[in-house]
């Protein structure tokens, strides 16, 4: 055990001889390492602010799209037999069993006015469900109830964004709008809830019940969506299966035939997203790795540099008595002790640069333990890997001819 502590002295004392080159070797470990947590730390965390946003879309959501909906919720084309319907929410709600709650939903853009301030924004029609289905509770005041459904009510229920453009972020409870010129009463104000998976701010928006929209606001027949709850994760397929058979029916469609409308649950949108997180993630990570391959290559050269120097350093030593193997532990510890301490160097370096984008740029970073420790280890296993045939020249020197190196 002392001969193994002689030699790892040796190896710093060696290091420790030439430390400009020594600080330029490691300074490739020290990016790569870097480089390597700071990259799957930004793609965690992505990752992790994709899956909130996706949860935070609803309880067990399921979306029913016409594939023929145009903008304002007119159909673009296919027919009649294209567009979802209010019969078409009913029969749903009350012949799928595994859906619990149920929502048509009715879009339309529209300019907001209050007092000398406007504002223009996106009006979410929906029944008294929906504040229910997303999972979005009202905050001040009240949301409209079935009542208002049924008698196209023109109350209305404001997003966080909406409630700062037009009131300065007071309270708007009772306040007088014009939606499209059209007076409305502010009944209730939505949580916040920040920008969704594409970037889009979703308290930029005004709940009102889809009868309105369609009756008052645009003057569409047919519905923009409808919006489902199925009873728990699991039952998901089954309820999706369901659906699209019910839809199937009702639309007439043929055995084989396409159908005109999809049917989306938050565990597709999940998937998708999942997969290109997972993508960018290695992505990163491999370019990210290049730097640790540069960083070993460096090692390599600069090793292969000190055994020239130090040739006939190692025939003294191999003269007097010391092994081959003595010699090649003594590089090999040199190239691994460099490589740890980019490496530690390197672990800080990416922690510090994550910390920076999560301030600056108020981006989620999720840096994992494991993550740290993995890089670790494979700026370790750059030393021994890249360090290895330096060590090997090294230990194979003729005692006699390194003598007479000059």
């Amino acid at each position: 055990m002392y001969r193994y502590f002689l030699l790892l002295k040796a190896a710093l004392r060696a290091i420790t001889r030439n430390k400009l080159r020594s600080s330029l070797t490691v300074l490739g470990i020290i990016i790569g390492v870097g480089a390597v947590i700071a990259m799957v730390g930004i793609g965690e965390g992505a990752s992790n602010l994709v899956k909130s946003q996706i949860s935070s879309l609803g309880d067990n959501l399921i979306t029913i799209h016409s594939e023929m909906h145009g903008p304002g919720g007119r159909s673009s084309g296919g027919g009649s037999g294209s567009a979802l319907t209010e019969a078409d929410a009913d029969a749903i709600a009350s012949q799928v069993s595994l859906v619990t709650q149920l929502s048509p939903v009715a879009q339309a853009g529209a300019m907001v006015i209050y007092g000398n301030q406007n504002w223009s924004t996106q009006i979410y029609g929906g029944n008294a469900n929906i504040f229910d289905i997303r999972r979005w509770p009202v905050v001040k005041g009240v949301g409209f109830n079935d009542s208002a459904v049924r008698g196209t009510a023109k109350v209305a229920v404001l997003g966080q964004t909406v409630v700062n453009q037009l009131f300065g972020g007071g309270d708007p409870i009772g306040a007088g709008i014009r939606i499209n010129k059209m007076p409305f009463t502010v009944i209730g104000v939505l949580d916040k809830k920040g920008q969704n998976s594409w970037g889009r701010d979703q308290d930029d928006t005004i709940f009102v019940p889809y009868t309105t929209v369609m009756k008052r606001l645009s003057g569409q027949t047919s519905l923009s969506m409808i919006l489902a709850s199925a009873t728990s994760m699991q039952d998901l397929p089954e309820a999706t299966a369901e659906i699209t058979a019910l839809l199937r029916q009702r639309h007439r469609l043929p055995p084989g035939d396409e159908e005109p409308f999809s049917v989306r649950t938050q565990q597709d949108l999940s998937n998708v997203m999942g997969s290109t997180s997972k993508v960018m993630r290695t992505l990163l990570a491999v370019i990210a790795s290049v730097s640790l391959v540069v960083g070993g290559i460096g090692i390599m050269n600069i090793m292969l540099v000190s055994v020239t120097e130090r040739t006939r350093e190692i025939g003294i030593r191999m003269a007097v008595g010391a092994k081959g193997w003595h010699v090649m532990v003594q590089f090999l510890s040199e190239a691994v002790i460099l490589s740890c301490i980019g490496g530690l160097l390197g672990i800080a370096l990416g922690v510090g640069a994550g910390k920076i984008v999560e301030k600056t740029m108020r981006w989620p970073i999720d840096i994992q333990p494991h993550w740290i420790l993995l890089a670790f280890g494979v700026a370790a296993t750059v030393g021994i890997i890249f360090g290895f045939w330096p060590a090997r020249k090294a230990s194979r020197l003729d005692p006699i001819e390194a003598l007479r190196y000059e």
